[in-house]
């Protein structure tokens, strides 16, 4: 059902109101939601409704104008987060060899963190790279969404996310859950203490991290912004890399219209570009 034929819904949504969501979700955090998104926003935001107690969207739009702390749950509802451990393997087979043939210590940002997967996938990469947990590489996590930091930060997750690890890997990274716990997974500290967890809006003008990274992975996020917007987030990412550092994108992200900053290395790797003036 789309907004246009949702009028008569529990909470009166209307093609209107769809488009006020579409607006200040471009406002906040730069993202493009689809028209096919419609239904997604009644569904997330409705549950944000019922929880305020508000009658209608239009009584939702007019408390979220007046509550900045509802612009945090506002982005939150509407922020999608699909990830899974050692997604688009090639990029850990390629960051293998960069660790291990780094000359320094290295950081690390991984900016679109979600509920922790990729993260915890560097990190077991760098460990495994290097044979110990005693590591001379510190990882930046980052997120818009305050809610799925805290449960990367957390580290537990259902044991069937692991189901493509070798037994090997699960066993030296991970706790199993006993009794209630039964049938999660928890990471070990030693992993956990290799990260920090920081919420970083991509959007905003400046951002309080390093200048130095050697890495970035920034995956399946620019997907959500028009070209204009990926290029002044991707200048503002490149500032804080080195010159030799790799950016890594989603197989989806098309970037031929960066190539000004940005060179890719084969793979959706990319280095950025000798800035010249």
């Amino acid at each position: 059902m789309t907004a246009s034929t949702r009028e008569s819904t529990e909470f009166g949504y209307k093609r209107a109101d769809f488009e006020i969501v579409r607006a200040k979700l471009k406002q906040l955090a730069g993202i493009n939601l689809a028209d096919s998104k419609d239904s997604m926003v009644y569904s997330r935001l409705s549950r944000r409704i019922r929880t305020l107690h508000l009658g209608d969207f239009k009584s939702y739009l007019s408390y979220l104008d007046g509550h900045k702390d509802e612009q945090e749950e506002f982005i939150n509802a509407l922020t999608t987060n699909l990830t899974s451990f050692f997604r688009e393997r090639h990029h850990f087979d390629h960051l293998l060899n960069v660790i291990q043939q780094a000359k320094r210590p290295l950081k690390i940002w991984c900016a679109a963190s979600s509920t922790g997967e990729e993260p915890y996938s560097i990190a077991m990469t760098a460990v495994e790279a290097l044979g110990s947990f005693d590591i001379p590489v510190s990882i930046i996590a980052s997120d818009i969404d305050s809610k799925v930091l805290q449960t990367a930060s957390n580290g537990v997750y259902k044991l069937d996310q692991l189901a493509s690890m070798e037994n090997s890997v699960k066993k030296r990274f991970f706790h199993r859950g006993k009794g209630a716990n039964a049938g999660n997974v928890k990471v070990v500290p030693e992993l956990r203490n290799l990260l920090s967890f920081q919420k970083v809006n991509l959007m905003d003008s400046s951002y309080q991290l390093p200048k130095d990274f050697d890495i970035v992975f920034c995956r399946n996020v620019m997907i959500y912004f028009d070209k204009p917007t990926q290029l002044k987030i991707l200048e503002k990412i490149i500032t804080h890399m080195r010159p030799d550092g790799y950016y890594y994108a989603g197989h989806s992200e098309n970037f031929s219209h960066v190539s000004s900053i940005l060179k890719p290395l084969g793979k959706t790797v990319y280095q950025p570009k000798e800035r010249r003036g």
